[in-house]
């Protein structure tokens, strides 16, 4: 059982530090081995020397208000202790040893803490991605108490000290195990750990600094932006408790699908379909691009699958100067149905190329008579 070092000084417990010391040199002047030889003083002064060190270190002390003997072999640092020699300096080492402290577990912690990333998706239009844009987008995040301006206290009222804590943010007990006594310290469970209470919470916010808001701000969407891209808004995230400042939003872009033109980075690609005819003799096309219409030449012979490649027509590079390519895909549409007048003709130039003659076995067949038709 611990030894009740109050009694031992005759003081109550929540004695001062000032009757401390007054009860310990009353009664060392009548029992000090200099003043009364007598063994039994000499075995009761050194009990109330024992008392005196326990009850004026701040750290022994808290152990004999919890009920505990600094003394006691478990608790104890220095030489008598079960753990001397082990590389503990003190009772803080040893408490960190079994327990995970440390001083980033210790003391009271703030009720300001910064908030969390919201993100939110953006769905854009393939020219709003390639020229950039500004829109404005609407979020539902925590932003600051107005009423209370994050304290998270009603009006007039202020955060009092813990009283089950002291303030200290943490509590502590002695537990006994097969080492002895082990001090075990947690937050302290009426404040949460940061050593102060809200008696009259905010009505708005219900004591927690912020609530939750629409609002509405407006996003610039840079020239060149690809899909999937997230653009970082600083500051406009979500508020943390206690008013602790905001955390970022990120807007995440979703380009939507656009029925002509595909995107690869820079490049967008797109596909036109020409009559054989004009593959063969050549002609000139108008296409719609995003910055408006262009003419392209098509050579006489072109064949299916060719590529024209207009430069600096693709998108802005993000990075970096310049643009990508607009790449266009031919294809030839080979006539699946032929009037009486039509057949005749092309057989007619089938002659002229040699060509009428059919194709031996395991030869090129039709789509090689075609291919051979317009060299």
């Amino acid at each position: 059982m611990a030894t009740d070092y109050y009694g031992v000084l005759g003081l109550s417990r929540g004695a001062s530090d000032a009757e401390i010391k007054k009860a310990y040199r009353r009664l060392a002047r009548d029992l000090h081995p200099d003043v009364n030889p007598d063994p039994e003083a000499k075995e009761r002064f050194q009990e109330v020397s024992r008392a005196y060190q326990a009850l004026t270190d701040p750290e022994k002390r808290r152990i004999v208000d919890l009920g505990g003997d600094p003394f006691d072999n478990g608790a104890a640092a220095g030489a008598g202790g079960p753990f001397a020699g082990a590389g503990f300096g003190g009772l803080g080492d040893i408490m960190d040893a079994f327990f995970g402290g440390g001083a980033a577990t210790r003391g009271p912690r703030s009720r300001v803490r910064a908030g969390g990333d919201a993100l939110i998706r953006l769905d854009l239009d393939l020219d709003e991605t390639v020229f950039g844009t500004t829109r404005d987008i609407t979020v539902d995040t925590a932003v600051l108490c107005d009423a209370c301006t994050g304290a998270g206290t009603a009006p007039g009222t202020h955060a009092t000290t813990c009283a089950t804590c002291s303030g200290r943010g943490e509590v502590q007990s002695v537990q006994r195990s097969f080492l002895g006594q082990v001090v075990a310290t947690r937050p302290c469970p009426t404040c949460a750990g940061t050593g102060q209470v809200i008696p009259e919470p905010c009505p708005k916010c219900g004591g927690d600094g912020r609530v939750r808001a629409r609002r509405t701000i407006p996003v610039k969407v840079p020239a060149g932006v690809e899909d999937g891209m997230r653009i970082r808004l600083t500051g406009h995230g979500e508020v943390g408790p206690g008013g602790g400042p905001a955390g970022d939003l990120y807007v995440e872009i979703a380009e939507r699908p656009h029925a002509v033109f595909t995107r690869d980075g820079e490049d967008l690609h797109c596909r036109v379909t020409l009559p054989m005819t004009a593959a063969a003799l050549g002609t000139t096309l108008t296409l719609e691009t995003l910055n408006g219409e262009e003419e392209i030449d098509i050579r006489p012979g072109t064949q299916p699958g060719s590529v024209l490649t207009l430069r600096a027509k693709g998108a802005p590079r993000l990075r970096a100067t310049g643009r990508g390519n607009l790449v266009v895909h031919v294809e030839v549409e080979t006539p699946t149905r032929l009037d009486a007048e039509q057949e005749k003709l092309l057989r007619e130039l089938a002659a002229l190329r040699g060509e009428d003659r059919p194709a031996a076995a395991g030869a090129e067949g039709h789509g090689g008579l075609f291919s051979r038709l317009f060299k």
